[in-house]
């Protein structure tokens, strides 16, 4: 099993298959509007313009789980990703990331990519998982991790065979 076995909703309500995006690494991180790490829209942003081409995909899943920091609907989340931080990155639907109705795409990735002290749960907003482009190795970032900072990382996996 791999990411790439997964499907999504779009944030315009359209289902995704992952197997769309064999042979790219990806970037898939839990977003929220109204959090202290929002402004990170604009670091993941930035990966998506200079590594599109090179095969990298960054996907923003927004989630309401944390002190309710997005907003209501899909509409609004993505007005304000693109009026706020001109986030042209695929936006998906909002997404359970953790607890009993947790989306089976961040089940697999939780178990796949342990956190801080071995903990499988994700813990806040801007979590980031990068997945290598044959789907199988993924490595866990926290939020207070930058998008600047995954570059190293994400270029180790771009020069790899997918």
């Amino acid at each position: 099993m791999s990411v790439f076995d997964f499907s999504c909703m779009s944030i315009d309500g359209e289902v995704i298959p992952l197997e769309n995006y064999r042979g790219k690494a990806l970037l898939i991180v839990n977003t929220a509007s109204k959090c202290g790490f929002t402004p990170q829209y604009k670091g993941l942003e930035r990966l998506w313009r200079d590594y599109h081409s090179a095969g990298l995909v960054v996907m923003g899943f927004p989630c309401d789980q944390f002190l309710n920091e997005e907003f209501s609907t899909e509409e609004e989340i993505e007005n304000f990703c693109v009026r706020s931080y001109s986030i042209t990155f695929p936006l998906f639907a909002k997404t359970r990331v953790r607890g009993e109705s947790i989306d089976p795409l961040f089940h697999y990735l939780c178990n796949s990519a342990s956190g801080v002290f071995g903990s499988k749960r994700i813990k806040w907003n801007f979590t980031k998982f990068l997945v290598s482009r044959d789907g199988l190795r993924i490595k866990r970032f926290a939020p207070a991790i930058y998008p600047a900072q995954l570059r190293r990382h994400i270029e180790k996996y771009l020069h790899e065979k997918g």
